[in-house]
């Protein structure tokens, strides 16, 4: 389907992501799959914008503020040399 509607798209493989009708769905479901796969919970972060966002709430555990941190240097490192290879 994915390359019938998009031709020229470089993505492979399944995809993995849920689309939601609401913001109370969206948290069972991500509870749901935390729980039955013992993953661990990293996010969210905003995609698709010029830059990424990466969000801590409230009632982030010290283990999901380093996880993230580590996720937001990398992302960094990524953006800095694709900035390199532009210039």
């Amino acid at each position: 389907m994915r390359t019938r509607l998009f031709p020229n798209t470089t993505l492979t493989g399944r995809a993995n992501l849920f689309v939601m009708p609401n913001l109370d769905a969206a948290n069972i479901t991500y509870n749901m799959v935390r729980v039955m796969t013992e993953g661990v919970a990293i996010g969210p972060i905003l995609m698709g914008l010029d830059k990424s966002a990466h969000i801590l709430t409230p009632t982030s555990t010290p283990r999901r503020v380093v996880n993230m941190t580590a996720i937001a240097a990398v992302d960094a490192q990524i953006r800095a040399a694709q900035n390199e290879r532009r210039s």
